[in-house]
Formats: structure tokens, C-alpha cells, sequence
């Protein structure tokens, strides 16, 4: 078996300007981030391992908030999930691939999770 360590922010909620809600009511939409990063593994992690030995958290956090453009709309909660994995891939080479699950929360009307997950390996070359 592969070793593989995957980082991940959970239940980062975030208001973003996408899809139709956006669109018919000009406000942001509050969506829910769930992010998994798959990182290149060391052999071992020793107490004394330095912090540059992964990837920041924060980093993470930042790609699905800051990281994302002020006052775009993203008619597609895809093209969201896109810029938070290119985000991802430019930040650091050591990350592999990037899955973001999405859940739209302004139209559940039943505590549903209604969103997408993407996954993207990280491009060749």
C-alpha cells in the first residue's frame, strides 16, 4: 500500500457571488467548503519535523476565501471549485490533487446538502 497524507479544512463557509442566486438577487451566496488536499508524503514525521514540511492550513482556508476574487461572479459553483484548486496547485508544487466539496446553503430548505464535489489531479508538465 501507497502511504498518502491528505490535508483538509472543513465547514468553511464563505459568501461568494455564483450561480442563479447571485444572479437574481445581485447578493453573495452563502456556500459551505469542504477542502482535501493530497500532499506529498514524507518517509517519516519525527516530533521535531520543521512546519515548511506541510502545507499550511491557512493556505487552504485562504484559497476558498481571500483567495477568491471580490465582486466576480462565478455563474457556476464548478468555476469556484476550479480557482480553489488552481489556487492550490500554484501555492505549492508538493500538492498532488485537490478535492472541493461545495454546499450551497441559501436554497436547502429541508437542512439538504445540495452542491458538487471536484476533484483535479494536478496537470501534467
Amino acid at each position: 500500500m501507497t502511504d498518502s497524507l491528505i490535508l483538509e479544512v472543513a465547514d468553511l463557509e464563505v459568501d461568494v457571488l455564483t450561480g442563479i442566486y447571485s444572479e437574481e438577487t445581485g447578493k453573495p451566496q452563502p456556500l459551505r467548503f469542504t477542502i482535501q488536499v493530497r500532499y506529498d508524503v514524507a518517509d517519516r514525521y519525527d516530533p521535531d519535523t520543521p512546519l515548511d514540511a506541510s502545507k499550511n492550513y491557512m493556505d487552504i482556508k485562504f484559497a476558498a476565501s481571500e483567495g477568491l476574487p471580490k465582486g466576480v461572479h462565478f455563474k457556476l459553483i464548478e468555476a469556484v471549485g476550479d480557482h480553489i484548486c488552481e489556487t492550490l496547485f500554484v501555492q505549492d508544487v508538493r500538492v498532488q490533487a485537490v478535492t472541493v466539496k461545495i454546499v450551497k446553503l441559501a436554497i436547502a430548505e429541508a437542512n439538504e446538502k445540495i452542491g458538487i464535489t471536484l476533484h483535479r489531479e494536478r496537470p501534467a508538465g
